[in-house]
């Protein structure tokens, strides 16, 4: 199987995996990796590198969202096989190494289950390693505010709620953001398309995640990035009002 991959501005790719996105930022044949997609996207996130002439050993880093498995899942494979630095902000680092775990329980997702596409979502996400043990042994925060000396130059941003830690990627010079569970575009279980909240089961503290949409209203952007669904364009700042909307 191939990735997905669509290039949707100068160097920036979003891949479409299994239910789940992530961004390479080339610079050359060197790149950044934010995200990884669930365990068994491995080979879909090697296939991608490939398509954007990068490989493997030219990751400057792997830059993750929030430690959830469906964006955790390569991370540690990377590290330990390749010597990628693997980075998150500060008070996501304990969750990458599984001190805690802020996830859905499988028991919520049961009871969830009579909802429209929960049960064919929880299959997938059981079967793609959604519930493994995946925790990264080294993780290291971001180390300097601003943006990182990596391929794509991208800025981190604090937008806790979906977890402690999450953090979006804003890459001003491209009119791009990578948003990550913070805002997405649509996902199996939800009934409606465009800039929206996941589903709150999904959430660690729903109201903080509201919240942190007005930190993406101040992103100058015009590009969205999500980490489940398609690519989405037009201001950021209406997007999160949209979502907004749907969420009150």
């Amino acid at each position: 199987m191939r990735a997905d991959v669509r290039e949707v501005a100068d160097g920036t790719y979003l891949v479409h995996g299994t239910h789940t996105n992530w961004v390479i930022l080339t610079e050359g044949d060197a790149a950044t990796l934010i995200d990884t997609g669930y365990p068994a996207d491995r080979e879909l996130v090697l296939d991608s590198l490939e398509a954007v002439g990068s490989s493997p050993q030219a990751v400057a880093a792997v830059l993750i969202t929030h430690a959830h498995n469906d964006h955790l899942g390569s991370a540690e494979y990377l590290r330990t096989t390749y010597g990628t630095p693997v980075q998150l902000h500060e008070a996501e680092v304990p969750h990458a190494r599984r001190e805690f775990l802020h996830q859905v329980s499988v028991g919520t997702v049961l009871r969830n289950g009579w909802r429209l596409g929960v049960l064919p979502w929880a299959v997938h996400s059981l079967r793609a390693g959604g519930t493994a043990h995946l925790p990264v042994a080294a993780p290291e925060p971001f180390p300097a505010a601003g943006p990182l000396d990596l391929p794509g130059r991208p800025v981190p941003v604090h937008t806790p709620g979906h977890t402690r830690g999450h953090t979006v990627f804003h890459l001003p010079e491209a009119g791009v953001l990578v948003s990550g569970d913070a805002l997405v575009s649509g996902h199996p279980i939800s009934r409606i398309s465009g800039p929206q909240l996941l589903p709150d089961m999904f959430h660690h503290e729903r109201a903080q995640a509201l919240a942190s949409l007005a930190i993406l209203e101040s992103l100058d952007a015009d590009v969205l990035l999500p980490g489940h669904g398609p690519v989405h364009r037009g201001p950021v700042e209406a997007a999160a009002r949209r979502a907004r909307d749907h969420a009150l």
